[in-house]
C-alpha cells in the first residue's frame, strides 16, 4: 500500500493544494505555510491619512491650475475690451494688481512702430503705466505690510528714468529678444532690470519678479515687470506661463490699437484736408461752420459742409454725409464735395446738382450712397431755393426765437440713380438763421432722428429768446449752444454743422438795368453808374467805376447777341457785374505796343481789389469790387 506523503518534505494532498489556492494570499503566505525559520516580518500598509493628504494635493494642484486658467481668461477678455492703447495697457494693470501681482510696470518702444517700419537699433522704452496694490495709511505707519524696493508704503511706484534706451547685445536686449518671461532672480534678468529700471533700483529677491517681453506680430514693442511683496508666496514656474498669456495679448492688442490708430488718423486727416480751411464772406449772409469726429476711434466718416460763392452775390450751401465709416467713406466725401463744387460754378439750379451728384455716385460704384442737402441765397430776392437728397431737415430760426423746421421734399439719396429732385422756394428774411447740419447731432442710440430734430429746434428757440425779439444771437455762440446739447455717449456718428445769418441787401441798395448791345451800350452805363453812385453818396469813386464799368461793358457788347445786364450792390464794398449771353470767359493777356486793344482787363486787374468772372448756364457774368471807401 502506497502512503502518501503528509509531512512538509512531501507533496500535499491535491485537496490540500485546492483549499491554499482559495486561501488569501496572505494567509497563504503565513507562518503556516513557511517550513521553517523565522516568521518575515508583514509589510508596511498604507495609512489612511496618507492617501487623503495625496489626493488633497492633488485636488489643490488641480484648483490652482484652474484658478490660473480663469484668471487668465477673465484677464485676456479685459485687456481685449481695450479700443485704444491707453485702455489696453490699463487692462493689463487692472487685470493683473493684486490679483496676480502687487505692482506692475508697463514700458513700451516709443515711438511706436506702425506696420512694416524698419526696426531701429538702438531703440528706446518709455515707462507708459505703472501700477501698486494700494495701502491703507495704517498698515503702512504701522509696518504690517513688509518693505521692499519699488513697492515701499510712502514711496511712488517709479523706475529712477522713463526712459531707457535698448542696445543691441545688452543684457536687456537678450531678455526682450529672448520673448520669453523670466524670473527676476534667474542670470539674465538680474543683468537686464538694472538696464531697465536705473540705476540704485532693485526688485525682490528669489521668484517675485517677473520680466516679460512684450511681442507684437513682427517685433518687441515692450516689456512688462510684474512684482510682489516677501510676505506673499513666491511666483511658480506655471506664473511664467501666465505671464507670457498676459504679455501675448497685451502686445497683440497694443499691435492692433496702434493700426486702428493710424487708420483713423488718416482717415480723420484725409476727411479734414477734404474740408474747408475757412467759410467764404460773401455779401448779405454770416456763415459759421463745426466739426466733431466721431467719439470712437476710427468712425471716420463722410460728413461734409461747403459754402459757395455764387455770380450776383448769391451763395449756395451744401451739406452732405457719406454713408459708412472708413477711409474709403472720406474719399468718396472728396469726390463727392469737388463735384458739388464743379456744378455750384455752373450756376445750375439745385435739384440740377443733385441729380449730377447722384450720376457721379453711381459711376463711383454700386454702393456709394449719400444724403445731401443743396440750398442757394439770394440776399437781393430774400429768398431761399433748397433741394434735398434723403438729408435730415434743416431748420430756420427767426428774428423773434421761433424755429421751424422747413417742409422739403426728402428725396431719395444719392447713388440710388433714377429718382427726380424737387426744389422749393422760400422767404429769407433778415435776421433769420438757417442751420443745415448732418444726423450725427440729432440721431444716436439714445434717441431717434425725430425726436433729436424736434430736441435741435426747441433748444434753438430757448438760445434765441434769450437775446431778446429784435437780436438774433451770436452765430459762433449759436453753433457752440447747439453742440453743448449733446450729452455723454450720446454722439455715434461725426457731425457737419453749417449756419447762416441771412442779413440779406436792401433793394436801395442794388441799381440793375439792362443794356442793348450796341456802340453806346459804355457811354450809357457811364452814366448810369455816376447816378448810382451820387445817389449813394460814393462819388469819389466815379473815376474809377466809370473806367473800369465802361471797359467791361465794351467787352460784353462785342460779343453779346441779347441785352447785356449791369448791376451795381453796396455793402461792405461796391460790386458790379456785368453778364452776357457768350459763354467765353476773358482772360488777361499783354498787349503789344501796336494793339489798339487788350488793356481792359489788365486796368481791372490793377484798380479793382478783386474781381473774377463765372460761366452760366445762360452766358457769363464778370464783376469787380472797390471799397466803399477809397
Amino acid at each position: 500500500m502506497t502512503e502518501h506523503p503528509t509531512s512538509h518534505e512531501g507533496r500535499q494532498p491535491l485537496v490540500a493544494r485546492s483549499q491554499e489556492r482559495t486561501r488569501p494570499r496572505a494567509e497563504a503566505a503565513g507562518p503556516a505555510a513557511v517550513p521553517s525559520g523565522p516568521p518575515p516580518k508583514p509589510k508596511p500598509q498604507p495609512q489612511t491619512h496618507s492617501v487623503q493628504a495625496q489626493a488633497q494635493d492633488i485636488a489643490g494642484t488641480a484648483r490652482r491650475e484652474g484658478d490660473r486658467l480663469r484668471f487668465v481668461g477673465a484677464a485676456t477678455r479685459r485687456i481685449a475690451r481695450g479700443i485704444d492703447l491707453d485702455e489696453i495697457v490699463l487692462g493689463l494693470c487692472r487685470a493683473t494688481v493684486p490679483t496676480f501681482s502687487d505692482a506692475i510696470l508697463v514700458y513700451l518702444r516709443d515711438p511706436l512702430p506702425v506696420g512694416d517700419e524698419r526696426p531701429v537699433s538702438p531703440f528706446v522704452l518709455r515707462l507708459r503705466r505703472s501700477d501698486r496694490l494700494r495701502l491703507n495709511a495704517d498698515d503702512a505707519e504701522q509696518g504690517r505690510v513688509p518693505a521692499m524696493p519699488l513697492l515701499d508704503p510712502g514711496t511712488d511706484l517709479a523706475p529712477a528714468s522713463e526712459l531707457c534706451e535698448v542696445r543691441s547685445g545688452g543684457a536687456l536686449s537678450e531678455v526682450l529678444r529672448g520673448v520669453r518671461p523670466v524670473f527676476g532672480d534667474s542670470a539674465a534678468a538680474r543683468a537686464a532690470l538694472p538696464e531697465l529700471l536705473g540705476d540704485g533700483r532693485s526688485v525682490p529677491g528669489g521668484h517675485r519678479a517677473i520680466l516679460a517681453p512684450l511681442r507684437g506680430r513682427r517685433r518687441v514693442i515692450g516689456a512688462a515687470v510684474f512684482l510682489r511683496r516677501p510676505d506673499r508666496p513666491a511666483f511658480e514656474p506655471n506664473d511664467l506661463l501666465v505671464a507670457a498669456q498676459l504679455a501675448t495679448h497685451t502686445a497683440l492688442g497694443i499691435d492692433k490699437a496702434v493700426l486702428y490708430g493710424r487708420e483713423a488718423y488718416i482717415a480723420d486727416e484725409l476727411q479734414r484736408t477734404m474740408l474747408p480751411d475757412s467759410l467764404p464772406q460773401p455779401t448779405g449772409v454770416k456763415l459759421a461752420s463745426r466739426y466733431l469726429p466721431a467719439a470712437e476711434t476710427a468712425r471716420v466718416g463722410g460728413d461734409w459742409y461747403d459754402a459757395i460763392p455764387l455770380p450776383g452775390s448769391r451763395v449756395a450751401l451744401v451739406v452732405g454725409d457719406v454713408m459708412g465709416h472708413s477711409m474709403k467713406s472720406a474719399a468718396i466725401m472728396g469726390q463727392l464735395r469737388t463735384t458739388a463744387q464743379t456744378l455750384a460754378g455752373l450756376d445750375l439750379p439745385p435739384q440740377e446738382v443733385l441729380h449730377h451728384l447722384d450720376e457721379q455716385a453711381q459711376r463711383l460704384g454700386a454702393d456709394r450712397m449719400a444724403t445731401c442737402l443743396y440750398a442757394v441765397y439770394d440776399p437781393v430776392a430774400h429768398r431761399i431755393t433748397i433741394a434735398n437728397a434723403g438729408h435730415p431737415p434743416p431748420i430756420l430760426l427767426h428774428l423773434g426765437g421761433r424755429a421751424e423746421v422747413l417742409r422739403v421734399p426728402p428725396g431719395a439719396p444719392i447713388g440710388v440713380g433714377g429718382v427726380d429732385f424737387e426744389a422749393v422756394e422760400l422767404d429769407a428774411p433778415a435776421g433769420a438763421t438757417l442751420l443745415l447740419y448732418t444726423d450725427g447731432l440729432v440721431e444716436s442710440r439714445l434717441r431717434d432722428v425725430w425726436t433729436g430734430i424736434e430736441q435741435l429746434r426747441e433748444r434753438l428757440a430757448a438760445t434765441a429768446q434769450l437775446t431778446g425779439p429784435d437780436h438774433s444771437p451770436p452765430l459762433e455762440a449759436l453753433c457752440d449752444d447747439v453742440l453743448d446739447m449733446l450729452g455723454p455717449g450720446d454722439r455715434d456718428d461725426d457731425i457737419a454743422l453749417l449756419a447762416a445769418r441771412f442779413d440779406g441787401i436792401a433793394p436801395s441798395d442794388v441799381a440793375y438795368w439792362f443794356l442793348e448791345p450796341e456802340d453806346a451800350a459804355p457811354s450809357r452805363a457811364r452814366r448810369l453808374a455816376r447816378r448810382a453812385l451820387a445817389r449813394w453818396g460814393l462819388e469819389e469813386l466815379s473815376d474809377s467805376v466809370e473806367l473800369l464799368v465802361s471797359e467791361v461793358v465794351t467787352n460784353a457788347v462785342r460779343y453779346a447777341e441779347r441785352p447785356v445786364t449791369l448791376r451795381l450792390l453796396r455793402t461792405d464794398v461796391l460790386r458790379c457785374e456785368v453778364g452776357d449771353d457768350s459763354p467765353q470767359l476773358p482772360r488777361q493777356r499783354r498787349a503789344r505796343d501796336t494793339d489798339e486793344g487788350g488793356r481792359g482787363l489788365f486796368l481791372v486787374n490793377r484798380l479793382a481789389r478783386r474781381w473774377g468772372a463765372t460761366r452760366l448756364s445762360t452766358g457769363k457774368v464778370v464783376w469787380f469790387e472797390l471799397p466803399a471807401r477809397p
